[in-house]
């Protein structure tokens, strides 16, 4: 909490006692003698984290796209290509940064999909992701030369994918730096006259636009990889999803991504092919 061994963070302190507790519970379990008893019992419970609401107004969002393509930002095109192809695709940064030629499909058929392998996914399990058109036009250009295997490869790193907080650096600008010999550069927010945001809030973001065009909270749950316990009103057991549905459910997907992506066009002055439909819920 104080920051003695790093950042200052509420949320660092939450992932670290959680961490403790399962690691000292997991050694004082019977047929283990690591240690006799856990020293993380009955610990009081902690106060429940607020809830990050930022999301970019239509707005800001017109402002953000098209000022990614400025060619005075000092930052590399492919960094501010992961970043739109975020807003595009509802995947966390972990997930897409590594993309990778073997994991792309049908890039230039009808059913584009991203399989995302479980190292990289937060709940270590695969994600087969629908591509929209827009997502396919990011994947193209990024992809500058057949020799690159990964999308979004590393400007200063030549075979390696771009690091994992170089979006969220790139978002925020390095004004705050204090080690020695590093530039000192503003951020992609401040140079657009953004109010800041993170990579994670452009998923928010997504996922309310697909909301506002009438989308089933359980369609656009399962774009971004979360377990959905309600299906309109009723209440679906946690056992159906775990064990028996293992449906990817890819036409819901789909049918939400191009939504999205349709509804991006609109916003930034591009316009979609077709309409956006959003499809009936099965009785």
């Amino acid at each position: 909490m104080a920051g003695k061994f790093g950042k200052p963070s509420v949320s660092n302190a939450r992932h670290m006692r959680k961490a403790a507790s399962g690691l000292f519970n997991w050694a004082a379990e019977a047929g283990r003698d690591y240690v006799m008893a856990s020293p993380c019992v009955n610990l009081p419970k902690l106060d429940p984290e607020h809830p990050r609401t930022r999301v970019l107004s239509e707005e800001e969002i017109r402002i953000f796209w098209h000022g990614l393509d400025r060619d005075d930002l000092p930052y590399d095109r492919r960094t501010r290509l992961a970043l739109k192809f975020e807003l595009v695709t509802m995947l966390r940064s972990r997930e897409l940064l590594g993309a990778h030629r073997d994991e792309l499909f049908d890039l230039d058929g009808e059913h584009p999909r991203f399989d995302v392998p479980l190292k990289r996914v937060k709940k270590r399990r695969v994600i087969q992701q629908p591509l929209s058109d827009l997502a396919v036009e990011i994947i193209k250009e990024a992809l500058a030369s057949e020799g690159q295997q990964f999308v979004f490869e590393s400007p200063m790193y030549k075979g390696q994918p771009i690091h994992r907080k170089a979006m969220a650096d790139a978002l925020r600008g390095t004004m705050n730096e204090k080690c020695k010999g590093k530039s000192k550069t503003p951020g992609i927010c401040d140079l657009l006259g953004l109010k800041r945001f993170t990579p994670h809030d452009l998923r928010r973001t997504a996922a309310t636009l697909a909301g506002d065009l009438g989308f089933d909270d359980a369609w656009i749950a399962k774009c971004l990889d979360h377990a959905a316990s309600k299906k309109t009103e009723q209440i679906v057991p946690t056992v159906t999803g775990k064990v028996y549905n293992h449906s990817k459910r890819m036409k819901e997907k789909r049918a939400v991504l191009e939504g999205v992506a349709a509804e991006l066009r609109r916003i930034i002055g591009a316009l979609p092919r077709t309409p956006v439909v959003v499809p009936k819920l099965a009785a």
